[in-house]
This record gives structure tokens, sequence and C-alpha cells, in this order.
């Protein structure tokens, strides 16, 4: 159940195989670098529970450092390749990183992050260095290939974004088990999905960094499986190695599903899919059309289901079930989901409200007591903060997200740091940052700004503000498109009617998911 077991019975089977690359890592490779890892970190003083932070893209090296954190009992933060240099300081810092890991290619984040992270224990950087890093592969070659003597189980601690644009840490406190425990994900790739124990060959086509990725691919690693790691999503690239290397499983997000569904007919159809038993989806809503042509195309072997970096419920529908209750998530496997009104009482089946888990996975929000508190109902209830209903069966079904999240291609997206950095903007008087629809990945970020002058509106000014977004935080959060307006509608409060701007592009009544 870790590669320290599994390099004695499988040492040559691949335990990694980067896509473009086609670089493959054995499980006896993979055991004796995340070996190497977890002695530098013992030699740098790091003990169970400590803190290191991880900042890289899908890198062949990845699992190696993630498995050396994992075997020794470290407490680890990845870190999304595509934040800003203050982004990636602030995870940084809130979660206490002793030693942080990144990588040449993200070398312009690294360099602003050098004397900002100066009280690090140490910084490494993989494939090169720069001043303030020292070589990841010079420091582990210097280490024994044997494991530490006191092997524990570390645990991951991501972070998801919150509601005013600032991210935070989802702690489940779970380090410190015995070396090889299974984790409640793998029973569940087991049982739930059939997957099979040193036969698996698993698909992974999304960033690494993300928590389904990452727990993913460490379950199927710990099953004896083989992961198949696309560097980034390609279409056309995403079936040939389907048929290349007779894929069993894998892991979408809808906006995948629809690219490969805009491929020309004659393209997608030349590939051999039949190898593949189970597609898992999830991270974001999948219109009805699209999932009813997957399901036409690669047949029953659709799996969706919903759940949070969180881990506090868990809900699951197969191929079968959707297409009798169709648009569902699902019913829960774990934790009961309890919709529930503003007031906290719940409500029948039918209506909607707030979707909750009772008696489910507890979690807690890094530093940020208040808003653990919000996430729950006065009996102790959880939320993610999404609205929906259940029908008489017990199906749940997604209505609305939380009141201003974008969700793009799988991502959550919150705009208010977006607004944040829009209103410093010497030209900006007021302005709003929602989402609005986008054919491939469901929303894209829009921007609706006051001028201070609207003799100044117009194009240029639209891409003088995306630059300046640009600048300062993720291309992710920033708006593709910006519109402008005379007034945007607020109360004398001070509170913005974003609804009132959103329905000119969603349309009223329509829902954002559905």
């Amino acid at each position: 159940m870790y590669p320290g077991a599994l390099a004695q019975t499988i040492p040559d089977r691949p335990a990694v195989i980067m896509a473009s690359s086609g670089r493959t890592l054995t499980y006896r490779q993979l055991d004796e670098a995340s070996n190497r890892g977890a002695q530098l970190f013992r030699s740098l003083g790091l003990r169970s529970g400590d803190h290191i932070s991880i900042h890289l893209e899908n890198h062949p090296l990845f699992f190696p450092v993630v498995w050396a954190a994992q075997r020794s009992g470290l407490v680890y933060t990845t870190i999304s390749s595509r934040l800003t240099a203050p982004e990636v300081e602030y995870i940084a810092r809130d979660c206490g990183s002793r030693l942080h890991i990144t990588s040449r290619a993200l070398g312009d984040v690294a360099e602003a992050l050098a004397k900002p992270l100066d009280g690090l224990r140490a910084r490494f950087m993989i494939d090169a260095t720069i001043p303030g890093y020292e070589s990841w592969e010079d420091a582990v070659a210097t280490q024994p290939c044997t494991p530490v003597s006191d092997e524990v189980e570390g645990v991951d601690m991501l972070y998801s974004s919150g509601t005013t644009g600032q991210p935070k840490g989802v702690r489940v406190r779970a380090e410190g088990k015995p070396i090889g425990t299974p984790p409640g994900l793998l029973l569940l790739l087991k049982g739930l999905y059939g997957l099979r124990e040193q036969e698996e060959i698993y698909l992974s086509p999304a960033p690494l960094y993300h928590a389904a990725p990452l727990r993913f691919n460490l379950a199927v690693q710990r099953l004896g499986g083989t992961c198949v790691v696309m560097e980034s999503f390609d279409a056309i690239q995403a079936l040939q190695l389907i048929e290349r290397h007779g894929v069993t499983s894998s892991q979408w997000v809808p906006s995948m599903f629809v690219r490969m569904l805009k491929l020309p007919e004659e393209e997608r159809s030349r590939f051999d899919l039949s190898s593949l038993r189970v597609a898992i989806h999830a991270a974001a809503p999948c219109p009805i059309p699209v999932k009813e042509q997957m399901i036409r195309w690669w047949g029953p072997v659709l799996y969706e289901y919903y759940a949070g970096t969180e881990g506090n419920g868990f809900t699951s529908i197969d191929s079968e079930e959707w297409l009798r209750h169709k648009g569902s998530v699902g019913r829960p496997l774990l934790g009961k989901v309890r919709i529930l009104d503003d007031d906290g009482a719940e409500l029948p089946p039918g209506e909607t409200g707030g979707v909750y888990f009772a008696d489910g996975s507890p979690f807690e929000y890094h530093n940020a007591p208040e808003k653990t508190a919000q996430s729950r109902s006065a009996d102790g209830a959880t939320t993610l903060g999404d609205i929906g209903y259940v029908d008489e069966e017990g199906f749940l079904y997604l209505t609305d997200r939380k009141a201003n999240m974008i969700i793009s291609g799988g991502v959550n997206i919150y705009p208010q740091e977006t607004e944040n950095t829009l209103i410093t903007h010497p030209k900006v008087a007021d302005v709003a940052v929602f989402g609005v629809p986008n054919e491939d990945f469901g929303e894209e970020v829009k921007a609706v700004v006051q001028p201070v002058d609207m003799a100044d509106a117009g194009p240029a000014l639209e891409q003088e503000l995306i630059a300046w977004c640009r600048e300062r935080i993720s291309k992710l959060k920033c708006p593709r498109s910006v519109d402008f307006e005379e007034a945007l509608p607020r109360h004398p409060t001070g509170k913005l009617y974003k609804r009132l701007l959103q329905d000119r592009y969603w349309g009223d009544g329509r829902s954002r998911i559905a």
C-alpha cells in the first residue's frame, strides 16, 4: 500500500509515465527516490507534522517529492503552478512551510520568492538552480535510498479559495498513522469503481496540484497501478494515450469532454477506447447534453461524484443511474445530505436550499476559525456553499453555486480579488466581476467597469485593464473581456446587485449549472 512494499513485489512495473516525454519511473525508482527525499527532510531537522510547500508543474519528479513527504509524516501543500509570486508567498507563509520546492520552469516566480521566503529552513529547485535555491537532485543524491527509521504516513493540506478571494487551507489532521495505512479514498476506488491491484492503467489529464488528481494518483500508486500523466491537456493526445497504453481508468472535468466532442467525428472515432472501464468526472457541472453524448460515445463507463477538498461528504452516480436521474450528482456514500434553508431548517425533497453534509469527515480551515464556523450549521453539519435539492429517492441535484463563485474549466475562481485589483486602477470608479457562459470552460471571467470618465471606455481601456490584472494576479482570475457602464447597480448601503448584471449574460432564471 506504498512504494516501499511495492518495490519488493513489482519493482520493474512503471509507476509513472509522462505522456509527452515518455519518461518513466518504476516502483523501484519511485521507492528509492522518495526514500532519498525523506532522508533529506530528516537531515534538515523536519519531523512528522512539519509543513512543506511544493510548487511544481506536472513534472516527472512530482511524485518522488510528494511520496518523500508522505512517508516521512510531513504535512505538504501543493501549490498551483499558475499562481503569481505574491499568491504563492501567501500560501507558503500561511501553511507554515519550513521548506519550499520548485522547478526551473517556474523560475520567474521562484526568483521573486527568494527574499520574501527567507525564513524557510531550505529552498530547493529541480532541473537547475538560481540564487537562493539549492539543487534538489544534488541534495538527494547524497542521501541513502533506504527508508527513514521513523516512517509514518503524512497528509496533504491543500488550499481552496475563500469567498473573499483569499485561499484557505483545509486541515484534516491525519498524519502520523502507521506507514502503509490505506486512506479512505483507496477503499473507495476499489469498492466503488472496481480498480484492480497491480493491473490498473490510469490516465491523469489534469494539473497534479489539484486535490482530486493528487489524491487519485497516489491511491492508484498504492494499488500498484501505472499513472499516465499528461503534462497538459490536449484532446487528441488524450484519446491517443487511451489507445496506446490500454488505459483502464481515468478522471476528467467536463470542459475536457467538450473539447473532445468538438473534434471532427472522423478524428475522434479512429481511436480504440475499448480498454477504458472507468471514466470519473467531477469538479464542475457537466451539461446534460454533453454527458449524454459522452455516454453514447464511450458507453456506460462514466461515474460522477460531488465532493470537495474538505472531504466532508461524497455523493456518487454511475451512468445507468444518471440516465434515470439526468442532472443529478448522485446519492451520498460519505455523510448524509441535508438541504437547509437560510434559518437552518431542513427542507423536504424537491425544495432548494443550502447543501450540507451531516455525519461526514471532520475538517477545519487552517488559521481561519471564522471560515470554519461559517461552514457549519447550528447542529454541526458542514457545507461547501452549494445550493441544490434532493428528489424522493435521495438523489442530489445542484442548481446553483456560491453566489459569486466562477467555475472555469473545473477551477473555482472567486471574483473579489480581481475586483480589488481592478479598483486600484486610476481610471476605475467601480467594478463588478462575475462568470459568463463559455462553451469550452463552462464559465469565463467577465468584468463590468464604471470608469472615472466614461469617455475613456473602449477597447484600449479594456486591454489596459486586462494587462493591469495579469501583472498582479494569476491569469486564471483575470477577465477575458471588460464591458463598461455609466453606473453600477448599488444599494445606498453599498451592496452591489450583481445579479442585475449577470442576468444580461445568463438570462433570467437560468441555472448556471444545468
